[in-house]
């Protein structure tokens, strides 16, 4: 009889345990073969449970790393530690990661130093500026650098891959599992608490939905994104915004400084999956820095205006799912009202194709790990 082979999925913030979330279901779905076991380090602690409540998933291993007023090094340091440690106790066949925070590269790190195979979920995306996303670009490179087995989501990512020299036989395209994700919880029902979130919801109005939160965003182009918020409702009276505001202070206090006094726009506290996916899909337009959000509206047919000055996610650029409008008052303004004002442009956004994926990614990923763990 073949042995069971132990996969270590670790990840430690909501996006990870969404799109980790349909590989561990397709591993324990191949219950014959794989043994799945769980370790999150709790970088989005409440956030984090939100989506593992979801989908009936509990980690195996629970690291509770994450202090008030950390900084990145010292996640990394102690997640670095705490995983190689869990590595030599549970001793996997194989060790995945996914994506590209602190977790991402400390569970990397992990498990070369204790020599056993990575494989990096969401490998290759590249927005060619080390500062931005920060510190997210550089932690993507650095696992890159590491990792045995690479899941390109896009065949413009695996070439980017290859080009930086990572061999053929290592690279997988695969599509994003974030696709997978957001259909097996499309079918889920969910009714918003809160009446004027469902309301909305149910098509009762137009609305914006808006979301900012990335480090590089902080400061002056937090100011600017807020302000062109109000722009956009001045030139649009039948309009509201949504905008589930992040719990870090430095996010917050900007926010509710600029737009806590509007009366059409709904401030928030961070929405949990389910929520956030039905006010996605009721949305007029979405304004948002957030990667996932630019792999997951193209599914919905809602046009997505970027708050960042690149993306490692050409793809959608190319289709013309999303616009890049950088952070400044006068492009987030400007990009807006052309897309609200242009119903052609409009509709050729909302029918754009999405280019990552079919839904199958996570299949595809255990049948890799099959093939190469034997």
């Amino acid at each position: 009889m073949t042995p069971l082979r132990r996969v270590l999925l670790v990840f430690g913030t909501r996006p990870e345990a969404i799109k980790m979330a349909p590989v561990i279901q397709q591993l324990q779905r191949s219950a014959s073969r794989f043994e799945a076991i769980v370790a999150v380090t709790g970088q989005h602690r409440e956030m984090l449970d939100q989506v593992l409540s979801l989908y009936g998933l509990a980690p195996d291993l629970d690291l509770d790393l994450m202090r008030h007023g950390q900084r990145p090094e010292e996640v990394l340091a102690q997640a670095v530690t705490g995983i190689g440690a869990a590595i030599r106790d549970l001793k996997p066949d194989a060790v995945l990661v996914q994506g590209d925070t602190t977790t991402t590269l400390a569970g990397a790190l992990a498990s070369f130093y204790e020599h056993v195979p990575i494989g990096h979920i969401e490998a290759g995306l590249r927005s060619d500026d080390k500062h931005a996303p920060f510190p997210e670009e550089v932690n993507r490179r650095l696992t890159t650098q590491v990792a045995d087995m690479h899941f390109a989501p896009t065949a413009h990512a695996r070439d980017r891959l290859l080009a930086e020299g990572v061999p053929a036989a290592d690279v997988y395209v695969t599509g994003n599992t974030a696709v997978d994700a957001l259909l097996a919880a499309a079918g889920i029902p969910n009714t918003p608490a809160d009446e004027r979130l469902a309301s909305l919801a149910g098509g009762k109005g137009r609305f914006v939905l808006v979301t900012a939160h990335r480090r590089e965003n902080w400061g002056v182009p937090m100011e600017a994104i807020c302000s062109a918020v109000l722009d956009v409702l001045a030139a649009f009276d039948d309009l509201v915004v949504v905008f589930p505001v992040h719990r870090n202070p430095v996010v917050r206090d900007v926010v509710n400084r600029v737009l806590g006094a509007n009366e059409r726009v709904l401030l928030t506290e961070p929405l949990d999956y389910l929520t956030f996916l039905g006010m996605m899909r009721s949305a007029t337009l979405i304004m948002s820095d957030s990667g996932g959000v630019q792999e997951e509206a193209p599914s919905l047919d809602v046009p997505v205006l970027v708050l960042r000055e690149t993306t490692e996610r050409p793809e959608a650029l190319e289709t013309g799912a999303i616009r890049l409008v950088g952070t400044t008052r006068e492009g987030i303004t400007r990009g807006a009202l052309e897309v609200l004002g242009d119903p052609a442009l409009y509709r050729r956004m909302a029918e754009a194709a999405n280019p990552f994926g079919d839904g199958h990614a996570a299949e595809r990923i255990v049948a890799v790990l099959e093939e190469r763990l034997g």
